[in-house]
């Protein structure tokens, strides 16, 4: 019980500091109001790392707290952030500590569905038809962005994870 109480905590944790950095510090350091999307970075980590039934947890409460900050209707981005967690998740199988092309490949995918699932629904259906520009302008700085801050965040998400898996099968061993 103390483990996973443990384990909520600290992906808790992450999820806040990744919020904080992606509102704030990220917000300064944009290039033409461009910032990296680091909650897409956990989630999509969680959910390839975790499987589909944390990805989709810690999907949903990242987006519930964008939601909350930034969002015009509750729920929107939690949905997004839900279904990217989930869809991850089926990579759980496919996904190898070593090796980063996979992380990059997914993290790189979920960016880009949540950019142009966010067009859809809160530029194209008001009527406003300019998907080249968003993509040029919008979808593909932030992708490269997201990617960029990929390569370090997601060791650190991974060196989390490893350490809590350790402790929790150390914990396991115990009482067999």
């Amino acid at each position: 019980m103390r483990l996973r109480l443990r384990r909520k905590l600290v992906v808790f944790a992450i999820i806040v500091v990744c919020f904080l950095l992606q509102s704030t510090l990220f917000q300064t350091l944009s290039f033409a109001s461009i910032s990296p999307n680091l909650l897409i970075v956990v989630v999509s980590s969680f959910g390839f790392m975790r499987g589909r039934k944390e990805g989709m947890w810690i999907g949903f409460f990242s987006g519930l707290l964008l939601d909350i900050f930034f969002g015009r209707v509750l729920g929107f981005y939690a949905l997004i952030y839900t279904c990217i967690g989930y869809v991850n998740g089926f990579f759980r199988k496919l996904f190898f500590p070593d090796d980063i092309k996979l992380p990059l490949i997914l993290i790189a995918m979920s960016d880009l569905s949540y950019n142009i699932l966010v067009y859809l629904f809160l530029f194209f259906l008001r009527g406003k038809f300019r998907l080249g520009y968003y993509l040029l302008h919008i979808m593909l700085p932030e992708l490269v962005y997201t990617i960029l801050i990929t390569i370090v965040l997601y060791f650190i998400i991974l060196k989390i994870n490893q350490k809590l898996e350790t402790i929790e099968r150390r914990s396991a061993s115990k009482f067999v």
